[in-house]
């Protein structure tokens, strides 16, 4: 929020709270009458959707780690991964259309696989499209309402010190010392 939106802002928030199926929710949304229970339980809900493309977005388009070495090309990498996943989800919406069901019931990782597998083989976007729109449309991912997945990693990580140099003067290090962890 910019200083002049900060400024603009109110002094106080009217929030309600509302509990639903062992859930306190806070909301801004006030109107009981216009935003139910179940339309506030329902929102919420969908956020495991949100969850879900930020985890596609980050690791099935391989951002969870960015490679540049400058803020400027991490951001131009950032726009290319943006991009991308913009173009998968505008393959799955046109495969959705076609096939007359829900977007959201489609794989994203299916969909990234099969325009890969697409593009390898040299065939365009345009050139029998409708195929595409039929393979993307064949795999559909299962409705799990209330779904819950712990907040967890499942593998250690391994027990090496972060490379904060310049891979080349690390290797120079190692030559000429050895690794460090063989010294302890």
């Amino acid at each position: 929020m910019t200083p002049e939106q900060y400024a603009q802002s109110p002094d106080e928030l009217r929030l309600r709270e509302v509990k639903v199926a062992h859930q306190v929710l806070v909301t801004t949304l006030v109107a009981h009458r216009r935003v139910s229970k179940a339309d506030l339980s329902a929102l919420y809900a969908r956020r495991w959707s949100v969850e879900l493309d930020l985890r596609n977005l980050k690791t099935t388009t391989g951002m969870d780690v960015l490679s540049c070495q400058t803020p400027q090309m991490n951001e131009k990498q950032l726009w290319v991964h943006l991009l991308a996943y913009n173009v998968i989800r505008l393959l799955m919406a046109q495969a959705a259309c076609n096939a007359d069901m829900d977007p959201r019931s489609l794989s994203f990782k299916h969909t990234v696989q099969l325009w890969t597998a697409w593009v390898a083989r040299g065939i365009s976007a345009t050139k029998d499209n409708q195929l595409l729109f039929t393979l993307i449309a064949q795999c559909k991912v299962g409705h799990r309402p209330g779904r819950i997945e712990p907040r967890m990693r499942k593998r250690r990580p391994k027990p090496y010190p972060w490379l904060k140099v310049p891979r080349a003067q690390a290797r120079r290090q190692v030559q000429k010392h050895g690794h460090d962890w063989e010294l302890k």
